[in-house]
């Protein structure tokens, strides 16, 4: 049975690829992309027209604290998650026309704020909070046993691009126009207009 079915689904993987040669594979993802979206879409406290979230995330949580945008993508491999740990609800808010790329992990404590027409590398992390703090008394617990805390929420402007593998830390705000190179590490304000780059991030260049 299931021998037959392979070969029936690639048959139909063949045919198509004669009716649509070289289109065919990108109109079945944007299909199957476009209904996981709407699958999703109540889940969120609200999440824009035009905009996708492609198959296939690695972890959703929260989503009811979470905005996004119109016309915003969300690439696959995104890690996605707020967090309530108290009174106070969690909030994400990502922007009009946003590009975020595959691998990218977003997750609040307390708040985290996108602009419109952000655009990050791959593998990108924007976090509000951490594992505890380096207080002696917390570093004797495993890491998943200690107390989520945060410096502060994260709010990043529009026109912002993230390049691969950039680390924003909590506390953290990143003015308009801003470029962070790959590989930084985000622990303290980088100005409207600037480029930023390194372990911690330091400002190269301001316009």
């Amino acid at each position: 049975m299931k021998k037959t079915v392979n070969t029936v689904l690639l048959s139909i993987g063949r045919l198509l690829s004669l009716l649509w040669p070289g289109t065919a594979s990108r109109v079945l993802t944007y299909v199957r992309d476009k209904i996981y979206t709407g699958y999703l879409t109540r889940r969120f406290a609200s999440f824009g027209r035009s905009s996708t979230l492609r198959w296939k995330p690695t972890r959703l949580e929260g989503l009811q604290f979470v905005t996004v945008g119109e016309d915003t993508l969300l690439e696959p491999g995104l890690e996605l998650t707020a967090w309530q740990g108290g009174p106070e609800k969690p909030r994400i808010t990502i922007g009009n026309h946003c590009t975020l790329r595959r691998g990218c992990h977003i997750t609040a404590f307390r708040q985290i704020s996108i602009g419109d027409n952000l655009l990050t590398g791959t593998h990108v992390l924007i976090t509000d909070n951490a594992h505890g703090t380096s207080l002696r008394q917390q570093m004797q617990l495993p890491p998943d046993s200690r107390p989520i805390s945060s410096k502060g929420p994260v709010v990043i402007g529009n026109n912002v691009w993230l390049g691969t593998n950039v680390c924003v830390m909590s506390g953290v705000t990143i003015g308009d126009g801003a470029i962070v190179g790959a590989n930084s590490v985000v622990t303290h304000d980088i100005p409207a207009y600037s480029v930023a780059a390194g372990i911690p991030a330091k400002v190269m260049k301001q316009l």
